[in-house]
């Protein structure tokens, strides 16, 4: 349809129900959200009330994230996301690559295998990593039939690390495979027969041609570990809390949504920047698709 003033009628249509799904179950929970998050407890009768707020009532909420014990915990997801990020990272890349020059018959059956976890909810896939991990669990029957452990692999920040890749590992898979497919394989066989060696090759050449994919992969699997609370709650338990597990508590058993409000955005605005700096680097790539 060029021009939605020629069929109004079609465009309202199909428009309406998206915008109404966007509006009542993302923009106003949102919004509600953001004016919680300027909001404290009500003091009635002397008394702070657990389920009445006042609303709009300043920034505490924002000013008490600052708080040492708060910051500890941010800095700490911030670099279990990072790790867990580089290691998707490393190791998505050789298997985006490999499926790139395998024959072209077994490409969909690779990718198959790439977005199988999808397939399977998160919540069981997390409890067959305990399986794997725990005490009397598979890898440590593995590593008794040589005289080795048991050791203790869940509850700590490997678990949680260990997780967070096997979570996000397509997240970083799919963007890759996606630029690397799309590179002009002459670029590779002129560097070779120009006496680069493919080490050589692959950093002067590969990297920054399929650094757009690099940069996508990263956001997509950065954010989502930074917020995320399943996985650290079941693999990491009490000894390896992040930010995502503390605002999931303000919500249930503090019953402190103003302040779980304002955590929710903190990491919205981080986002919001991590966003921003992707359209940056857009920008200065001269056009080129990230």
């Amino acid at each position: 349809m060029e021009n939605w003033k020629e069929n109004p009628k079609v465009f309202w249509v199909l428009g309406l129900p998206p915008t109404f799904w966007l509006s009542a179950f993302f923009i106003i929970p949102l919004g509600f959200l953001f004016v919680m998050s300027f909001s404290d407890k009500a003091v009635i009768d002397g008394q702070v009330s657990i389920t009445e707020y006042s609303y709009l009532t300043g920034i505490s909420n924002y000013i008490r994230a600052f708080d040492s014990l708060y910051l500890t915990i941010i800095w700490k997801s911030i670099w279990v996301s990072a790790l867990a990020t580089a290691l998707c990272l490393l190791t998505a890349y050789p298997i985006a690559f490999g499926i790139c020059f395998a024959p072209n018959k077994w490409k969909p059956l690779l990718l198959l295998f790439v977005i199988l976890p999808f397939w399977i909810n998160l919540l069981i896939r997390t409890y067959a990593l305990i399986a794997v991990f725990r005490t009397q669990g598979y890898v440590n029957l593995v590593l008794g039939t040589v005289g080795l452990g048991p050791y203790e692999m869940l509850y700590n920040n490997f678990a949680v690390i260990f997780g967070l890749v096997y979570v996000y590992m397509p997240f970083m898979v799919l963007p890759l495979y996606a630029t690397i497919e799309r590179l002009d394989k002459s670029f590779l066989e002129a560097s070779l027969d120009l006496g680069a060696s493919q080490f050589r090759t692959f950093l002067s050449v590969t990297v920054p041609l399929t650094m757009p994919g690099i940069i996508s992969g990263v956001i997509l699997v950065f954010i989502p570990c930074l917020g995320s609370f399943l996985t650290p709650d079941l693999l990491g338990g009490a000894n390896a809390i992040m930010i995502g597990n503390v605002i999931e508590r303000q919500f249930k058993s503090a019953n402190d949504w103003p302040f779980g409000a304002a955590l929710s955005f903190l990491l919205m605005y981080a986002t919001f920047g991590a966003l921003a700096i992707r359209s940056l680097i857009a920008r200065r790539s001269k056009g080129v698709d990230i």
